[in-house]
């Protein structure tokens, strides 16, 4: 079909839409629904056949409005607080999931990276951890126990200083994003190497398992939840390059704003880590060694299941309600 045929023969529907959703009086959420699907399939049409046409970017207009207006109507009947974690943010993450997976895979291969560097390079563990911490380790080690670094200062004191030092990196994470995401990147690397040479070195001197017991108990979502921060950086610096229809200012506005929703969400799971790493880590070489993995089970499931199965099961909902 020709775009005028298919402005002109869609062109009532799409103007009587307009009127609807700019009327303050409360619709049915099932009719919005209802029209927020044929204005899909309108978008999802004219996106293939007129990618760089005006009325596609009249209708990705039209389409987030109708968005907004079906989860509004859902908004009001959900406190604010569990609407946001519960729907809105996992909506997000289903949206920019290629996103995520994508920071997952920057992250692991860089942790193979620091893997091979670590198993190659006797000093490579002293060129990322420092002497001072390699040494204090390998005292620890000898003096058998290993985690003994993580019984140093008050728990209060440890809680608060972790804490800042996690929302710290994370924040770098998500604003390095508007260096195009190549910010985001050099970080990503940096925690990535690091993590995997905290791992192989432990491994070098036997203690893999006292540090996998001990380390993973916080690090479960510490570690998860730096991944995200970073998927929410990437998430500005695709906004910035890839615009698609929509004026690249536009689309920036939308990224940062759906980035920010999305790191505001780790921030939960990182006070939970500094908790964790606070109060429960230095006692893992006094807890039955189940108790330990328990816990880090509990965490990875939960964390899982919040940035990669939710969005799935939320984003099921809404179409099967539109």
């Amino acid at each position: 079909m020709r775009e005028v045929a298919f402005i002109k023969q869609n062109k009532e529907k799409w103007l009587e839409f307009e009127q609807l959703i700019s009327n303050k009086e409360k619709k049915s959420p099932d009719l919005i629904a209802n029209l927020h699907i044929k204005i899909m399939n309108d978008l999802v049409y004219a996106q293939t056949y007129y990618p760089k046409s005006k009325v596609t970017r009249y209708l990705n207009k039209l389409a987030k409005s109708s968005f907004n207006k079906v989860y509004d109507s859902k908004k009001r009947n959900k406190n604010a607080i569990l609407y946001f974690f519960l729907d809105k943010v996992p909506l997000l993450c289903y949206q920019y999931r290629k996103i995520i997976y994508f920071s997952f895979i920057v992250f692991f291969v860089c942790f193979f990276i620091g893997l091979l560097s670590t198993f190659n390079d006797a000093d490579f563990a002293r060129q990322i951890l420092g002497n001072n911490y390699v040494d204090q380790t390998l005292e620890n080690i000898e003096s058998g126990d290993a985690m003994a670094i993580y019984k140093s200062g008050s728990n209060w004191a440890t809680f608060i200083g972790i804490y800042n030092n996690n929302q710290r990196v994370g924040l770098n994470m998500f604003l390095s994003g508007l260096f195009l995401g190549f910010g985001t990147a050099y970080y990503i690397v940096v925690n990535a190497i690091m993590v995997a040479v905290f791992q192989a070195f432990f491994y070098q001197y036997n203690s893999l398992y006292d540090s996998l017991k001990g380390i993973w108990i916080h690090g479960t979502y510490e570690i998860f939840g730096i991944i995200i921060e970073a998927a929410a950086g990437y998430i500005i610096g695709a906004s910035i390059l890839f615009p698609g229809t929509l004026k690249r200012l536009e689309s920036f506005k939308i990224g940062i704003r759906d980035a920010f929703y999305i790191f505001i969400s780790t921030i939960p799971f990182t006070i939970i880590a500094a908790f964790l790493e606070g109060y429960i880590t230095r006692y893992s070489n006094q807890m039955p060694d189940i108790f330990c993995f328990a816990i880090i089970f509990f965490c990875l499931i939960t964390i899982s299941y919040y940035y990669l199965i939710l969005p799935f099961k939320r984003a099921k909902q809404y179409q099967g309600t539109a």
